[in-house]
C-alpha cells in the first residue's frame, strides 16, 4: 500500500479523534462558562477580567474547532487553530508548573485550584496535549481525508463524466497533479 492510498484515512482519524477531543472539552465546561472563567484564571498568567472572558469564550471555540474538524471543513484552518490552543495550553501548564501551582489543569473539567493535600501531576496532561499537537500538525500537513466536506466542496465531480471519477480516484498521480490537470 502506498503513502497516497493510506494518508486520507490516516488524516481521518486525527481528525475525527481531534475533532471529538476539543468537543468533549468544549461540552464539559460549557454548561458553567464562570467555572471556566475560574480555571483559567487560576494559571495566574493574565489579569482576573480577561481570564473570566477567555474562559466565557474557550468552550465555544473548542467546540466550533471539534464540529469543524468532524465535518472536515475548513480541516487546515481547524487544525491551525487547534495547534495554536495546544501550545497555548502546554504552554499554561509548564508555566503552573515551574510556578508551583497546585491546579486542574481544567482541560476536560472546570479546572481550578486543587484542594489543600492534593497535588497535581501535570507531566501526564503536558505530554497527552503534546500528542493532540501532533495530531493537529499532521491535520495540517495532510488536511485531505475521507468523508470530509472540504473533499465535497472542492471536487469538481459534477463537472466530470463516471468514467473520469473512476479514473481519478484510481490514479497513482499525486491529488495536486489531478487537480491541476482539470
Amino acid at each position: 500500500m502506498t503513502w497516497h492510498r493510506v494518508q486520507p484515512w490516516v488524516s481521518l482519524a486525527a481528525r475525527l479523534g481531534l475533532g471529538g477531543i476539543f468537543i468533549t472539552a468544549g461540552w464539559l465546561k460549557v454548561t458553567d462558562l464562570a467555572a471556566s472563567g475560574r480555571a483559567v484564571n487560576a494559571y495566574q498568567i493574565m489579569p482576573y477580567d480577561l481570564a473570566m472572558v477567555i474562559g466565557a469564550a474557550q468552550p465555544f471555540v473548542e467546540i466550533v474547532v471539534g464540529l469543524l474538524l468532524l465535518f472536515g471543513l475548513a480541516t487546515r484552518l481547524a487544525a491551525w487553530a487547534g495547534a495554536v490552543m495546544m501550545v497555548a495550553f502546554i504552554a499554561g501548564i509548564a508555566s503552573a508548573w515551574s510556578r508551583g501551582l497546585n491546579i486542574d489543569c481544567g482541560c476536560f473539567s472546570k479546572g481550578g485550584p486543587l484542594p489543600p493535600g492534593v497535588t497535581p501531576n501535570y507531566l501526564p496532561d503536558i505530554l497527552r496535549d503534546v500528542a493532540f499537537l501532533a495530531m493537529a500538525i499532521f491535520l495540517i500537513i495532510y488536511p485531505v481525508s475521507r468523508f470530509s466536506l472540504d473533499a465535497r466542496l472542492d471536487r469538481p465531480s459534477a463537472a466530470l463524466a463516471p468514467d473520469d471519477v473512476l479514473e481519478e480516484e484510481n490514479s497513482d498521480e499525486p491529488s495536486e497533479r489531478r487537480r491541476e490537470r482539470l
